[in-house]
């Protein structure tokens, strides 16, 4: 049983609404981290690595586990992207037991003096159930115990998401052990796979959104939405397979402008579900089934993950005078 810590309540003071709300929020957060250890333990996240040969196989499993639970995805995906860097960086093995994530959000405020990692990073997921984590520092990428961190209480008030426990976390001379040369995080081949694993958790939380408009029934308005909508995750769909298979066909080419074009189509679709969706069935399922109001909630913070038009514009960057239309 994974341990989460919980405050409790002060002896003889009420029990407010913010206390029930936070209660709620803590057992979602044990649950959380109960099932990502289970899937750790029992091999759910054993996957392929990219460029594999198996790169589709890797992807759909995300894309599953995301369309059930995106809280899930979001702490399993970073714990297989980490994986699959350490492979790529001849970092150290993931042992047994071992629950890793990657801490690489900016700012990019820590610094690293004598092989120790000083400062706050933000958006941590899984602060409170990770074992390890790759951290970034400057053009660095480090391995720490996340034991030896402090998860900042308070750091995030979230409604989606809130079951990832994504705090900040202070570093205070936690040593780090450093992964890959400088630079090489970002400039390995499998950063742009990686950027492409994520898509297919958008992919999958988009899936999961739109089985709410299955049982429409035959309201003409409805199934105009679920038209759509199929065929925006088909298309996403399809491009993932695509760039699954170019992924495997050359592991070691430059896959930027490719995880572009995955990671801007498939926010468009997930994005065009959640709007189709919302539009179809109104406020009902919103206000009235819990599991379809966290789905959605918790894939809304996942897009912005993406960069949005900042990233549109690094795409755009990419192409040359024949971009292959």
């Amino acid at each position: 049983m994974v341990e989460v810590a919980d405050r409790g309540y002060p002896s003889g003071r009420a029990r407010t609404a913010a206390d029930s709300s936070n209660a709620v929020l803590m057992g979602g957060v044990r649950a959380a981290a109960a099932a990502f250890a289970a899937a750790v333990d029992d091999g759910t996240l054993d996957l392929p690595l990219p460029g594999s040969g198996r790169t589709w196989e890797r992807w759909w499993a995300l894309s599953r586990l995301a369309a059930a639970d995106p809280v899930l995805a979001r702490l399993g995906e970073g714990h297989v992207d980490a994986v699959a860097i350490l492979a790529e960086l001849d970092g150290p093995a993931v042992q047994p037991g071992q629950r890793w994530g990657v801490w690489a959000a900016v700012p990019a405020s820590l610094r690293v003096t004598e092989g120790r990692l000083y400062g706050d990073r933000p958006w941590c997921s899984g602060a409170g159930v990770c074992t390890h984590a790759l951290v970034t520092a400057g053009d660095g990428l480090y391995a720490v115990e996340v034991a030896r961190t402090e998860p900042l209480d308070g750091t995030w008030p979230a409604v989606g998401m809130a079951a990832s426990d994504s705090r900040t976390v202070r570093f205070g001379g936690v040593p780090a052990e450093p992964v890959g040369g400088p630079g090489g995080y970002v400039d390995r081949p499998g950063f742009a796979h990686g950027g492409m694993g994520v898509a297919a958790c958008w992919y999958g939380g988009a899936v999961g959104v739109a089985r709410a408009l299955l049982a429409g029934g035959d309201d003409p308005y409805a199934l105009a939405h679920l038209g759509a909508v199929d065929a925006a995750l088909a298309g996403a769909r399809a491009l993932l397979e695509s760039a699954a298979a170019a992924v495997d066909a050359d592991p070691k080419a430059d896959a930027r402008l490719l995880a572009g074009r995955v990671r801007a189509v498939v926010e468009a679709a997930a994005t065009e579900v959640l709007d189709r969706v919302g539009r179809a069935l109104g406020a009902g399922p919103l206000c009235r089934d819990a599991a379809h109001a966290r789905r959605t909630a918790d894939l809304t913070v996942y897009l912005r993950q993406s960069h949005a038009d900042k990233d549109r514009a690094a795409l755009a960057a990419l192409l040359g005078p024949e971009p292959g239309w």
